[in-house]
């Protein structure tokens, strides 16, 4: 089931910049968007926040042993 979308003549540009020779804007859109849930996923994934050093964990399990 297709549905239209309303987009500025801006934006339909630059999707068609990613698009290669015959690919439809659905295509080119399922494309980017593919590509951006993956790099969300990465990032989720490779994010610091809120870790901490093997270092610092070793030592923290060293003191909670020494107890």
């Amino acid at each position: 089931m297709a549905t239209t979308i309303a987009i500025s003549t801006a934006i339909r540009d630059r999707i068609k910049e990613f698009g290669m020779k015959g690919e439809t804007y659905d295509e080119i859109l399922e494309r980017l968007l593919t590509s951006a849930e993956e790099r969300q996923l990465r990032d989720i994934l490779m994010s610091t926040k809120g870790c901490i050093t093997i270092d610092e964990a070793r030592a923290r399990a060293e003191k909670k042993w020494q107890k």
